[in-house]
């Protein structure tokens, strides 16, 4: 529209035409003429890595899995955290190029996988701090049969 066809021609109009026309429309006068940032408190001072990450949510799969960007990551069996299948964790890239999970404020542990993991089926029920070796006794409720009634009733039967 503007008849431009080169990049020195687009940098003019932005300048001379397009940013003033922008600022006028858009921009607003303050009500108050100071400056009213706040200074950074100290947990804000030793978290500026997490503040300025990029953060995605992405779920846990039944394999306890995450996928993000391509790359499929396998948590480890043992975390600070109970996990479960198909929570929501937070996925922090920092621009040091690290990378953090986390899921109820405690970061989970992690490893990069080489590929897409195969589909297999998980005994795994969630993920824990430690791993229970806990089985009923032998007369716990869960061992015995269930029994509806202990007397077999016969229906009669009708013959037509």
């Amino acid at each position: 529209m503007a008849k431009i066809s080169t990049i020195e021609e687009a940098d003019r109009f932005l300048e001379e035409v397009f940013i003033p026309r922008f600022n006028a429309k858009f921009s607003v006068v303050t009500q108050k003429k100071r400056n009213l940032h706040r200074a950074l408190t100290e947990i804000d001072k030793k978290n500026l890595d997490k503040i300025f990450s990029e953060q995605n949510t992405r779920a846990v799969n039944n394999d306890f899995t995450i996928k993000l960007k391509g790359k499929w990551y396998q948590l480890a069996e043992q975390q600070p955290t109970l996990v479960l299948r198909k929570d929501k964790v937070l996925i922090e890239e920092r621009i040091d190029g690290s990378m953090f999970v986390s899921l109820r404020n405690k970061y989970l542990n992690y490893t990069v996988l080489p590929a897409r993991p195969e589909k297999v089926k998980m005994k795994v029920i969630a993920l824990t701090r430690t791993k229970s070796f806990w089985k009923p006794p032998a007369n716990h409720p869960w061992r015995r049969p269930f029994v509806t009634c202990k007397n077999k009733v016969e229906q009669p039967v009708s013959v037509n």
